[in-house]
């Protein structure tokens, strides 16, 4: 339908263009006429006409005689009765002979003719009108609804494409088989449920789920946004929505899926008129369609969205969503099973290990996994390679977790060295933990070390990047040692240069944050105790829209926070900065690492803290400082321009010459 709106409007410029065309050349052929008219009636004021014939055709007026001093005229003009009766005058009074012929019996045709640019037109929009109408696109029906009717040949997925959220598929296939076979379960006396709501972080797969639906459940699938029900008129909402609702009873049975509900659904608050209430009285209209006084019986609605929290409670009882289904984050097997089949799509090399691939994203949705494989295949592409390779994906994970390389950034040789003894204490202090405690990593307490780099990306003039496990909960142990790891740069910096920069701003923010978190809401304090400061909910102007920390405790109890925090902060502070004296020589071992070979991976940081050293190849293109620029360019103009070639290369040209 979109192609053929397309050709239609072809059409309509090509006519268009054709229609200015004739008409510029009626124009300026009119003004041609005007002017010889203009001319001729000067003649007739003047007694210079002998004769005159005037006759009214289909082309206009015509005006055909001869001038007394010899010569004829033909030309068109114009007959109102103001004009005739002016010449009428000019003749009798210079005795000029004269006839006016009667019109023709054909005459209508020129309005007819001068009426056809104008009905062509119209006739070519109604036609385009009457196509949109047939596709369903009504230009001015602003209550109909935007819902989208799949059918098999649109969506192919199917369920056999989900992977990693098996509790939830086999909780929409249970959907699909009551589709099916509803005998199996009515017959013990249950009904189908009304609705189901997908609920997950992004990227976890929810409107995939919903696809997989469309293509196994055999019945019509409408499909339509959230957003798609909010519309600048009052009232446009609440009709599109009795509108979808009409089309499903029409269809059942069938499937309604409504992609990203909190758009629509949110929490009726404290909003003042405007926009607020139309979005009420838009949820109003779905509550009642969803469960009213009237049936919908064999209308399923599947929603999705990122953010129950904000969902209006109604819309969230039995009877309008009977199920409410969590679409996690896949663990390690999930994640396995997610990488099968995206790398379906993909040629990969004989190294590609997809367990080590499921164990070296840790945390990543569906969405993530498929971005990365798709990273990788561009890698791959990249350097002209037949098939994609473990280090490709390797590489695509550093590009997602740590940000795109940015070897052209200029730093100084001081920025240099600094970003690599700060790289090289956080990686120390992360290694040290380990060897205090060898079962640390076995228990969750310590996140193993994935890389080290001091190539810039993204904003970072360096990273250290770990690997943490699935984890479910946090403890103590675990908490502590992430807040010493965050200062084991500022750490390096004070013991070898002496001074803190602004560098280790975000490692303070985020140990200050874990503190802060440990003291309020984990019940980590021994002083404070089991307790939870701050309220994180409240009704605020526009319903839910926005979240915020209300104070539920005294100015006497903040000030404990504080000096809590302050001394979690502290201790692991120091506890770290013992760590890294005890070490100094490993610590300048790995700065100088860092600095000659620009990244170090863990085999690379466990060989140094044995006191080995490293003999791999060094990278073929190094970042280069500024005073290493500075050296290049005095280099060049002290070797001057190259022999028979001037500044820019060009040939030098002859003496005297000019």
């Amino acid at each position: 339908m979109k192609q053929h709106h397309k050709t239609l409007l072809v059409w309509l410029v090509f006519l268009m263009i054709v229609l200015g065309i004739w008409t510029a050349f009626k124009s300026a052929g009119e003004r041609q006429d005007q002017a010889k008219f203009a001319e001729l009636v000067g003649a007739i004021e003047k007694g210079e006409v002998r004769e005159v014939r005037i006759q009214e055709t289909s082309k206009g007026v015509v005006f055909e005689g001869a001038y007394k001093a010899g010569g004829k005229f033909t030309t068109l003009g114009v007959l109102d009765e103001g004009i005739r009766k002016d010449l009428q005058t000019a003749f009798k009074q210079h005795g000029t002979t004269y006839v006016i012929e009667p019109r023709e019996a054909g005459t209508v045709w020129i309005v007819l003719i001068q009426l056809l640019p104008l009905a062509l037109i119209f006739l070519v929009l109604l036609f385009l009108m009457r196509q949109i109408q047939a596709g369903g696109g009504k230009a001015m029906s602003f209550g109909k609804s935007r819902a989208r009717l799949m059918n098999e040949s649109q969506n192919k997925v199917t369920f056999a494409d989900v992977a990693g959220v098996d509790e939830s598929r086999q909780e929409l296939e249970e959907i699909v088989q009551f589709l099916k076979d509803p005998k199996k379960f009515t017959r013990l006396g249950g009904r189908i449920p009304k609705g189901v709501l997908l609920m997950g972080s992004p990227g976890t797969g929810k409107t995939l789920l919903a696809k997989a639906i469309a293509g196994e459940a055999g019945v019509p699938f409408f499909s339509i946004a959230g957003s798609d029900f909010v519309e600048m008129f009052v009232g446009v909402g609440a009709s599109r929505v009795r509108d979808l609702f009409e089309q499903g009873k029409k269809s059942a049975p069938c499937i309604i899926f409504i992609d990203e509900i909190d758009a629509v659904g949110r929490h009726r608050g404290a909003g003042m008129g405007g926009g607020h209430d139309e979005r009420e009285q838009t949820l109003n209209q779905l509550l009642v369609e969803m469960d009213g006084f009237e049936s919908n019986e064999g209308v399923i609605i599947i929603a999705a969205t990122n953010r129950p929290d904000v969902l209006d409670p109604a819309i969230l009882r039995p009877g309008r969503f009977d199920r409410r289904i969590v679409v996690p984050r896949p663990d390690v097997t999930g994640r396995e099973q997610i990488f099968r089949v995206h790398l379906r799509k993909v040629p990969v090399g004989a190294d590609v290990d997809v367990e080590v691939l499921a164990r070296m994203t840790p945390g990543m949705a569906g969405a993530d996994i498929e971005n990365m494989v798709n990273e990788a295949a561009l890698i791959a592409a990249r350097r002209d390679g037949s098939k994609v390779a473990m280090v490709d994906f390797e590489a695509a994970r550093d590009k997602i977790l740590m940000g795109t390389e940015r070897r052209s950034m200029v730093m100084s040789q001081r920025d240099l060295e600094t970003t690599a003894y700060h790289e090289a204490g956080h990686a120390l202090v992360g290694q040290l933990l380990l060897e205090q405690d060898p079962d640390a990593e076995h228990r969750g307490d310590v996140d193993p070390i994935h890389k080290v780099t001091i190539i810039p990306r993204g904003g970072a003039l360096g990273l250290t990047s770990w690997l943490p496990d699935d984890r479910k909960t946090m403890s103590k142990s675990y908490a502590e040692n992430r807040v010493a790891m965050a200062m084991g740069g500022r750490i390096a910096e004070e013991i070898i240069f002496g001074e803190w920069n602004t560098g280790a701003a975000n490692d303070i923010d985020q140990a200050t944050e874990i503190a802060r978190r440990m003291v309020c809401e984990w019940g980590m304090s021994g002083k404070m105790g089991p307790l939870a400061f701050g309220r994180k909910e409240g009704e605020v102007f526009l319903g839910r829209d926005f979240t915020s920390t209300q104070q539920n405790y005294s100015d006497q109890t903040a000030v404990d926070i504080d000096d809590e925090v302050r001394r979690i902060v502290t201790e692991q502070y120091e506890r770290a900065k013992k760590l890294v004296a005890s070490r100094l020589d490993t610590l300048r071992e790995m700065a100088r690492a860092l600095l000659e070979y620009e990244t170090l991976d863990r085999k690379d940081i466990e060989t140094l803290m044995t006191g080995g050293s490293l003999t791999r190849t060094k990278p073929s293109v190094r970042i280069k400082t500024r005073e290493q620029i500075e050296d290049e360019r005095k280099a060049k103009d002290a070797a001057g321009p190259a022999p028979g070639g001037g500044i820019l290369g060009a040939p030098l040209p002859e003496p005297g010459s000019a």
